[in-house]
């Protein structure tokens, strides 16, 4: 007898094995991540008005500033804006992460399809890849 084969692409097979959420725990994923980009937001808005104060102090406070000075005022400002760069970057993670969510994608390893460990969700919620493929990506 001849044995049924699955003719369905691989993609579509991975899907099949999906565990779907409950409503109940969807909605509370979703509320830990937009609390999270809540809190990344008011730090990137305080941040943003630090900033602006600083440069009006130092617009003020440069009259003869030699170049030692002028460079460390660069550097300084540089690493604020960098920072502020870097909760932004944060906020866009977590945003993208509500977006899986709500497409029922939220768990899945972007690259491979594999469910992302819990471990790994609870302590980086954003996550878009698996271990493995995170591993892999680092190593390029």
């Amino acid at each position: 007898m001849a044995k049924a084969t699955d003719t369905r692409p691989a993609s579509t097979a991975k899907a099949g094995t999906r565990r779907s959420r409950s409503a109940a725990e969807t909605e509370k994923i979703r509320v830990a991540l937009i609390e999270r980009r809540d809190e990344l937001q008011g730090e990137y808005d305080q941040t943003l008005t630090e900033i602006a104060e600083l440069q009006r102090e130092r617009l003020t406070d440069s009259a003869g500033d030699d170049q030692a000075d002028t460079g460390t005022k660069t550097f300084e400002r540089e690493q604020e804006i960098t920072l502020a760069n870097n909760l932004l970057e944060r906020i866009n993670q977590v945003e993208r992460a509500i977006d899986r969510l709500g497409e029922g994608n939220y768990g899945w390893c972007e690259r491979c399809g594999n469910a992302i460990p819990v471990e790994r969700l609870a302590a980086f919620p954003s996550a878009t890849l698996c271990v493995s493929c995170k591993q892999l990506e680092e190593r390029r």
